[in-house]
Parts: structure tokens; C-alpha cells; sequence
């Protein structure tokens, strides 16, 4: 008592009650120093009281701190804690941390007393004595010892009395993109109140950090889903501060708020998301010290239409919640199909149910109402039948690929569901694995989900793993609706597929997967490699994919010589080593071992599976890092160790299959076809281009006429128009800039944007400025100018050269050319705009108009006229003896126009055109005047002066 009110008098009072944080201040001071005077403050909260007593039978933790350290989506993660034998004898300590099972170890420390005993990555020996099996204990099952992708690392110690002892824990993981965001997270389970609590993240992403959150702590029946409800704020004591490329978070609870989220020690999942900024090119390229890491996260893609069947297990396991639950998601992803999609949906037990016989129906209202109905009818009965079921999923979606003239870039896939092992039909898993990549013959990709504990995963997994898809699995205590509704919502959007990324065959050397045959929307696909020429100064890159009817081909050249980039030494907050380490490279050999460890897992030859474990055991002890191949062992014998995969079992597709993308597709062959890189422009004189000057290429007269359009800023000109005969339209719509200093002008005008229509075969625009291009055909498509790349369909192609023009063609008969003006010091009168050629006008029709448009197809004769003659025509051959002091007039479509000469530079100066320049605004020589040509808006597809008709 005399203590208590000892404690009052010490602390600021508030009504009565002692200070909640100087209290929690004092009890974590006593936490670091003397336990048994905590011991006897401590009992006196109620709170505490039972909690504390279980405490004194084992070593308390004092200090339980992880430091992360995330450059470039590649995490290191350093864990300490600290552990403290108050007691009178030696025990028994214990060190236990969940990690993420995609994660690798690579350093594990302990210190009891003046004692310091480190871990050494050690091979694994193909077989083990009597006695190493006695003193090695069996990791957990891939399925009961894993909770949704994440092991426990356990290490235990027996401290000597009043002493403690040390563990300090480093591992590495390459985050993974998963709905548009990255994931980090770190387990808080201590098991006890801790004195001192700290978890610090900092993040380094030199392309910039556009979003950044910290969600609730997470418990361990939501982990996975990967998304909260409910509070959304962080958790309490969480300090977040971000700058345009940094971010640093903290979480450092006292005791007292400690209790208030969990009395019993085990806190959650401390969780940090964030996304980075992108653009639609070949991706973020990193180098450094002759190493790369290639991110490639394409956005504002329309998406590809999907062919997909459900196999759902009705057994009569799946009784229950389980089936519930997963009615639950199936109503929610049905509504959540598009409507160029098609489905269908087969239940099984030890009898296969298919909804709608020998086909896939598409999305409409009522074939939606019916499925609900079908699945609602679902009842648990009977075996498990997984070959037979799988069988006909397989033969269901071949039959309607090949007798359905199908979109050829929709994107096919079974989602296949169950909870149990198989138990009717065939059970071999052997026999199922090969039974269902016949059936599949690498036509689409099947992803599995497991639900429970008697889920057979190692059979999920391989089948995944072998036909290009993904494995989860839910526990049956877990919300089996929401992970699978967030499992279909990675896999429900597919906006590319076969994706191949190249990179010149003579420069790079081991380069990890590089071909996939889908990217799903907010995922990411990334590649690493060694680079062997290092004296070269740029790395070529190639990207081609498939769009739904466009091919897509994207290029760049990134600069080798990056220090100033890449080289992360200098940046401030990373003084922990990390930025010592070169982490593209360390992202680069991850990378390969996990597609080493899937590919052995893969095989079916003893010979190169033994292959694939020696390499693979090769490169992780060169790079110290713990695999199924290779262990951590304690220099001083009785200290015991156990990491996640002691013994050597398949690996988890949480792993490197989910990073990239699980759609584990075949190294394509390297290199890039050499002649693709320059293409060579075809450029005619018929152009607009500058503030505006119009030139027209007259080739059978052998001379030019040119003009300007004095417009006004805002002022949109059909340039050319032909929208009922070839569907053509072509506007360009000014903006303004102060005239020139001592100028005639009161102000110049560019063209920003430059929109091409076309209604033939079908309806499609482009919508062109300096810095982007928007090609909408149906599906909306933005691409930048700064980036090559070449966009391909069926009737259209758009070519971009890098800041330089953009290459249209329209049914390989129509094609234009538009060039970028950039100017990177600008006058006040000079804006970035847009310049307009025809290169190939046989396509247009000779009915074609607009202020270019009208002269494609007609001719105009040169008269000459003197004092003393009277007019007379002049030759063709005859344009260059005209002399400047005499009247010069062009004859068009019956109206005289007079003429002077003048020389006008086109094509970025690159061009010198001799022309006869029509003066007033192109007064006689156009029909009508320019206002006539002016469009109400950018998609006006009028076709003749004065008249409207929007497409």
C-alpha cells in the first residue's frame, strides 16, 4: 500500500487516476531493469494481474524491434529481441517469428551472455545419419504449419540465471503487387508485454511513391485477404512521414497501449501497402554494377474478354460454411463477369455436374439469374472426383476454343475449388498431374484454391504451377467468401497476353523468365539478368504483347551509367548496411532461385531435377540464403535452430510463381531482331505544320503551293475530310502564343492536338499531343510520346518514335505522319505543337476535302503574266526560269490566284520547299474561306464546308 501511494505522489494526477503514458513511461523503465520491483507495480493494474503470473515461469522478452529497409520493391528485414532469465535457474527460452514463406534467411545471430554463436548457411546432404535425424526437428506441413503463405522461424536457448540473451534475424523478400498495391507486412506475436516495442519500415522508390497506407493490425483469421473493414486507421503510436521517393513509418506502442490491443502479447500483423508511380512504356528498367531489374506494370489497358468455368467441389465435406461461403463469393464474382465474357460452371462430388452441356453461354441478366440459381441448388454429397472433374472442365473450354470462332486474344482459364483429397476415380496424384496437363495442353491456365486442412496442397500447387496459374488456400476458421471474391478480383481483369520481353542477346546473360501468357490487371511482372558488354552505355529493350485486337510493341534504350540513380549509399535514413549491398543483384539471384526451385518442382527426370538442386543449392550459398536445399547450422553444438523448409518439400507458389505473376510460362529465346529498330518515314511536302504554314505537294506539275491560316487560339481546322468514302477525318485544333518581339503578328498560333477519325471497317479514333496519344476503338488505350512503341490491329497501326513523330496508318493504304516539336528552353512565343504530314494519301477518295484534303486529287495550273503579254499557260519545265518581278498566278478549279515565290523549311528544318504562296488566308485558292474549315469540335466529321456530321 505504502507503495501504491508512493507510485500516486511520484505521477501527475487527473481526477484521481495516475497518468496513463507517465505510467506506461515508468513501466517500461522497470521492464529493462529490475523485474521483481515491475513485478510487485505491475500487479497492482487488475489488467495485468493473471498475465503476469503466467510471465514468471519463463524468460521475459524486453525488447522486440524490426527494422526494414525496402529499396525498390526488394525488402530487408533485420528482427532483434531480447530476452530476460530473472529467475533463479537456467530456462528455457524461446525465439519464434513468422515470417512470409516467400521470404529467404540469410543471417541468424544469437548471444547468451559474453557468448556469441553465429549461423552458417550449410548444403543439405542427400541423406542424413540416424543421429542428424535425431537432433533435427521436422518442420511444420506446408499446409498446417503455414498460415496463408507466411512459416514460423523457431530457435530456442536455455538461459543461464540473471542473464539474457540476444537473436538477432535478417531475411529478404522481392514484394509482390497485388491489386494495385505492394504489401509489406511484419508479425507482432511476442507472446508477452514487451518494454520496449519497435517496428520502423522505411521505403526508398526512385520512380516516386504515389500511395502510401497503413491499415489496422491485422489477426491471423484475416490474413491474406488483402483488404480491412471496418477502422481503417492506423494502429495506435504508427508515425508516417513520405517525401516524393522516401517513406518511413514507425510503430512503437508502450505497455499500456500494448494491453489495449492484445493482453495476451500476440498483437497481429503490422502491415504497410503503397504503389508507385508508372506509365504505359516498357516499364521502370533499373542497373547498377552490372546487374538489372526490369518492373513491367502497364495501366489504362481495356480489358481482354475472358472464357472461364468454374469447377466447384460439392462433396459432402464442403457441408456447411465452407460451401456457404463459397456460394457467397460465386454470387459476387458472377455479378462482377463483363459482358463480352463467357462461362460456365461444374459442380462434382463423385458425380461431375455441368450447368450448360457442351458450351459457354455469355454474360447476360438472365444467364447470370441462372447460374445463381444452379449454384444456389448446390448440395454436399458423396467423394471427391478431382481427374474426373478436371477432365471435363478441360474438354469443355477445348471444344468451345476450337469450335467457336473466339476472339484469339480473350484470355481462357479454369478456377478450380475443393476441400479435400481425392478419393473416387483416380487418386494418384501422378496420374491426375499428367492426366490434367494433357487435357490442358498449354491452352489456358487452370488456378486452384484449397479450403481446410485436408486440402492434398503439394497436388494444388503442382497443378498450377504446371499449366500457368496460381495456388491459394484458406483455413476453414478463415473468410473463405472475401479471399476467394479478392482471389478472383487478381485474376478477374486481364489486359495482356503472351508478353514477351527481349533484351539483345550480346549484351545480357541469365535473364529470368521473360515470356508470360497473360499480365493481370494491378499485378506486375518483373525480370532480372547480368548485363555483359559494361563498357556499353545504354541496355535496348523490346516489349511485345497482344491487346485484345491490337499487338502491341514497345521500345527504349536505358543509359548502363546510372550512379546517380540506382547507387542508394548517400540517400539518408538507409545508414544500416543496406545500401551497401547491391540489391538489383540480390533481386536477380531471388528471382533465379525460385524459378530454379519451380522448375525442379516442375520436372518429372531425376536426372534434371538433381540439376536443378545443385544449382540451386549452389547459388544460395553463394548469396547466404536458407532454401529447401540448404540450412542454418550453429557454429556451438546444443543450440538448436529451425527454419521454415528444414527437410526438402516442394516449394510455395507464394513465391516467385505469384511474382511473376504465377503464369509460369518458358524463357523465350533471347535476342531482338536488329532491323526492327530504325524504320524509315516516308515524308511527302503536303503538310501543316509551325503557326500554321500549309505546304501542297502538286508531284506531276513539279511544284508547291503554300499558304497560311491565321487562326485563333482554340480554333479547330479540318485538315482533312473524307468521312464518307473512306471514313477518314482528320481536325487539329490550335492554341496560342504571343507574337515575336518587333512581329507583324498579333499573336502565333500551334497545332496541340491533332484527332484522326475513322468509321471503316469500324469505329476508332486517335486524339494526338506532344506528350500523349489516345486510341480508342472500342477499348480505350493511352500510350506515351516519349517511349517507342508500336500499336497494331487489324486495319490500324500507330509507330511512335520518341519525341520525335508519330507514324498513322490506316488500312496500309492511308498513312500520316505527325511530328513532335519540343523546345527545352522556350521562348515566350514558342510552345511545344504538333507538325502534320501525308505520306501516303491513295486510300483518300478523290471526293476528299479539308484545307489539305482538296487538293489531293486535283491539279492546279501556273499562269504567268507580264506587262505587254497577255496570259499565257506555262510549262511544267518551265517553273524555275520565272523571275520574282513578274505577276504570277495559279489557275484552281476556275478561279485565278495570285502568287509570290517564297522558300519555306519543313520537316524540323530538315527540308527546304520552294512554293508559291497564296497571301490572305489562301483567299481563292481554298473553297470558301478558312472559316468555312473551322470544326465545332474535335470529332466534327463535317465533309464539306459548312456542313456537321459527328461521328
Amino acid at each position: 500500500m505504502i507503495l501504491w501511494l508512493w507510485l500516486c505522489c511520484c505521477f501527475p494526477a487527473a481526477v484521481g487516476q495516475p497518468d496513463s503514458e507517465l505510467m506506461a513511461r515508468y513501466l517500461e523503465e522497470k521492464l529493462m531493469a529490475d523485474y521483481s520491483v515491475v513485478e510487485q507495480v505491475v500487479r497492482r493494474v487488475p489488467r495485468q494481474t493473471r498475465f503476469l503470473q503466467r510471465l514468471e515461469t519463463r524468460p521475459r522478452m524486453s525488447e522486440f524491434s524490426v527494422k526494414s529497409t525496402i529499396i525498390s520493391r526488394y525488402a530487408f528485414t533485420t528482427v532483434f529481441c531480447t530476452m530476460v532469465n530473472s529467475g533463479s535457474e537456467a530456462r528455457e527460452a524461446v525465439f519464434e517469428m513468422q515470417i512470409p514463406a516467400a521470404a529467404f534467411i540469410s543471417n541468424f545471430t544469437m548471444s547468451i551472455g559474453n557468448k556469441t554463436y553465429y549461423g552458417e548457411v550449410t548444403g543439405k546432404e542427400k541423406k542424413h545419419s540416424n543421429d542428424d535425424k535425431a537432433k533435427m526437428k521436422k518442420p511444420p506441413s506446408p499446409v498446417n504449419g503455414r498460415e496463408n503463405g507466411y512459416e514460423t522461424f523457431k530457435a530456442s536457448v536455455f538461459i543461464p540465471r540473471k542473464m539474457q540473451a540476444n537473436f538477432l534475424l535478417h531475411y529478404e523478400e522481392l514484394l509482390q503487387r497485388r491489386l494495385g498495391k505492394y504489401e509489406y507486412m511484419v508479425s507482432i506475436r511476442p507472446q508477452q508485454l514487451v518494454g520496449r516495442l519497435r517496428v520502423e519500415v522505411n521505403i526508398l522508390e526512385n520512380s516516386g511513391i504515389i500511395s502510401l497506407e497503413v491499415p489496422p493490425l491485422r489477426n491471423s483469421k484475416h490474413k491474406g485477404s488483402g483488404k480491412d473493414e471496418g477502422d481503417v486507421s492506423p494502429p495506435p503510436s504508427t508515425v508516417i512521414g513520405q517525401t516524393k521517393t522516401l517513406a518511413k513509418v514507425t510503430f512503437s506502442p508502450n505497455v499500456v497501449e500494448q494491453t489495449k490491443i492484445a493482453r495476451n502479447g500476440i498483437l497481429g500483423d503490422f502491415i504497410v501497402r503503397y504503389d508507385v508511380n508508372r506509365e504505359l512504356s516498357v516499364g521502370d528498367v533499373q542497373i547498377l554494377n552490372g546487374y538489372f531489374v526490369h518492373y513491367f506494370a502497364p495501366m489504362d489497358l481495356p480489358p481482354l474478354p475472358k472464357n472461364v468455368v468454374f469447377v466447384l467441389d460439392s462433396s459432402a465435406s464442403m457441408v456447411g460454411t465452407k460451401l456457404r461461403q463459397t456460394k457467397e463469393a460465386l454470387f459476387t464474382i458472377l455479378q462482377d463477369l463483363r459482358p463480352e465474357d463467357h462461362f460456365n460452371i461444374i459442380g462434382f462430388s463423385n458425380r461431375i455436374k455441368v450447368w450448360q452441356q457442351d458450351r459457354l453461354v455469355p454474360v447476360t441478366p438472365n444467364n447470370i439469374r441462372d447460374a445463381k440459381k444452379y449454384i444456389h441448388n448446390m448440395s454436399p454429397t458423396g467423394g471427391t472426383n478431382i481427374n474426373s472433374a478436371l477432365q471435363t472442365g478441360a474438354k469443355l473450354l477445348n471444344d468451345y476454343i476450337a469450335q467457336n470462332n473466339i476472339d484469339a486474344r480473350s484470355v481462357s482459364l479454369i478456377i478450380f475449388l475443393t476441400d479435400g483429397r481425392p478419393t473416387v476415380g483416380e487418386t494418384q496424384s501422378s496420374k491426375i498431374l499428367s492426366n490434367t496437363k494433357d487435357a490442358i495442353r498449354d491452352k489456358f491456365c487452370l488456378f486452384t484454391i484449397g479450403i481446410g486442412n485436408d486440402v492434398d496442397y503439394k497436388l494444388l500447387e503442382r497443378m498450377a504451377l504446371e499449366n500457368c496459374g496460381m495456388v491459394r488456400h484458406f483455413q476453414e476458421d478463415e473468410d473463405a467468401a472475401s479471399h476467394l471474391k479478392g482471389f478472383y478480383d487478381e485474376i478477374g481483369t486481364p489486359l495482356l497476353s503472351d508478353i514477351r520481353i527481349d533484351y539483345p542477346e550480346d549484351n545480357v546473360e541469365q535473364v529470368t523468365q521473360n515470356f508470360f501468357p497473360n499480365y493481370f490487371n494491378g499485378s506486375e511482372i518483373i525480370i532480372a539478368g547480368k548485363l555483359i558488354n559494361r563498357t556499353s552505355d545504354s541496355l535496348h529493350v523490346e516489349v511485345t504483347a497482344s491487346n485484345s485486337k491490337k499487338y502491341i510493341l514497345l521500345k527504349t534504350d536505358v543509359a548502363i551509367d546510372l550512379p546517380s540513380t540506382n547507387d542508394i549509399r548517400a540517400v539518408p535514413g538507409l545508414e544500416d548496411g543496406r545500401a551497401d549491398q547491391n540489391y538489383i543483384e540480390r533481386a536477380w539471384s531471388y528471382l533465379t532461385i525460385k524459378e530454379l526451385l519451380n522448375s525442379r518442382l516442375k520436372s518429372n527426370d531425376n536426372q534434371e531435377k538433381e540439376y536443378l538442386t545443385e544449382k540451386a543449392k549452389s547459388m544460395a550459398l553463394a548469396y547466404n540464403f536458407v532454401t529447401p536445399f540448404t540450412y542454418l547450422k550453429m557454429r556451438e553444438a546444443g543450440i538448436h535452430s529451425e527454419p521454415p523448409h528444414e527437410e526438402l518439400i516442394s516449394p510455395s507458389t507464394d513465391g516467385i510463381g505469384e511474382k511473376l505473376q504465377s503464369l509460369q510460362g518458358h524463357k523465350a529465346r533471347p535476342g531482338i531482331r536488329r532491323h526492327q529498330d530504325k524504320q524509315r518515314i516516308k515524308i511527302s511536302k503536303t503538310s501543316a505544320d509551325g503557326d500554321p504554314h500549309f505546304v501542297i505537294d502538286f508531284p506531276s506539275s513539279k511544284f508547291s503551293v503554300c499558304f497560311n491560316i491565321d487562326g485563333e487560339p482554340g480554333d479547330i481546322l479540318r485538315l482533312v475530310s473524307d468521312h464518307k468514302e473512306s471514313g477518314v477525318t482528320v481536325n487539329g485544333q490550335l492554341i496560342g502564343a504571343p507574337a515575336p518581339p518587333n512581329g507583324h503578328k498579333k499573336h502565333r498560333t500551334y497545332f496541340n492536338t491533332i484527332t484522326i477519325l475513322s468509321n471503316k471497317p469500324e469505329r476508332s479514333y486517335l486524339e494526338i499531343t506532344p506528350t500523349r496519344i489516345i486510341l480508342d476503338d472500342g477499348e480505350r488505350l493511352i500510350l506515351s510520346c516519349d517511349r517507342n512503341a508500336v500499336v497494331r490491329s487489324s486495319s490500324l497501326e500507330v509507330s511512335i518514335s520518341a519525341n520525335s513523330n508519330i507514324t498513322v496508318t490506316i488500312r496500309d493504304t492511308i498513312s500520316f505522319v505527325i511530328l513532335i516539336h519540343h523546345y527545352k528552353k522556350p521562348a515566350p512565343y514558342q510552345k511545344d505543337h504538333l507538325g502534320f504530314y501525308i505520306s501516303n494519301s491513295k486510300g483518300l477518295s478523290s471526293d476528299s476535302h479539308g484545307l489539305l484534303g482538296q487538293f489531293l486529287s486535283h491539279e492546279v495550273k501556273l499562269l504567268r503574266e507580264s506587262l505587254n503579254i497577255n496570259q499565257q499557260q506555262v510549262g511544267q519545265n518551265q517553273t524555275e526560269a520565272l523571275q520574282p518581278n513578274l505577276t504570277n498566278t495559279l489557275k484552281v478549279k476556275g478561279r485565278l490566284v495570285p502568287v509570290v515565290w517564297k522558300q519555306r523549311r519543313i520537316y524540323n528544318g530538315q527540308q527546304q520547299v520552294d512554293c508559291w504562296f497564296a497571301k490572305n488566308n489562301a483567299d481563292k485558292l481554298i473553297d470558301g474561306s478558312y472559316k468555312d474549315y473551322l470544326a465545332s469540335h474535335p470529332f466534327d466529321t463535317g465533309t464539306s464546308p459548312g456542313t456537321i456530321n459527328s461521328l
